[in-house]
């Protein structure tokens, strides 16, 4: 049950995060200039910290993506997750059918 909230909070926070960058700068705003603009080394820091095939196959998609599309992405997938773990009132009469 904590489990649902938790997530469904992460994923209001991340989707209003998302449509907050999304409409504050440029649409087409790249992650990787974003990440620019608030520590110009920070690109060429996360490159150099991860092993080559990491860097060129899942962090440089990322830095070329919108700024927006990754905790959009994240508040999607956190909201699937909080529908997921919700669970449905108990049917009474089933719980009787049981019994006989």
């Amino acid at each position: 049950m904590i489990a649902h909230r938790i997530l469904s909070i992460l994923a209001a926070i991340l989707l209003v995060g998302a449509f907050a960058l999304a409409s504050a700068e440029t649409f087409d705003l790249a992650l990787g200039d974003m990440l620019s603009r608030i520590d110009p080394m920070l690109p060429t820091r996360l490159r150099a910290a991860l092993p080559a095939w990491m860097a060129d196959g899942l962090l440089l998609p990322l830095l070329l993506r919108p700024a927006w599309m990754l905790p959009a992405a994240l508040g999607l997938v956190s909201a699937g997750a909080a529908l997921t773990l919700t669970r449905p009132p108990a049917d009474r009469r089933g719980s009787e059918r049981g019994r006989r």
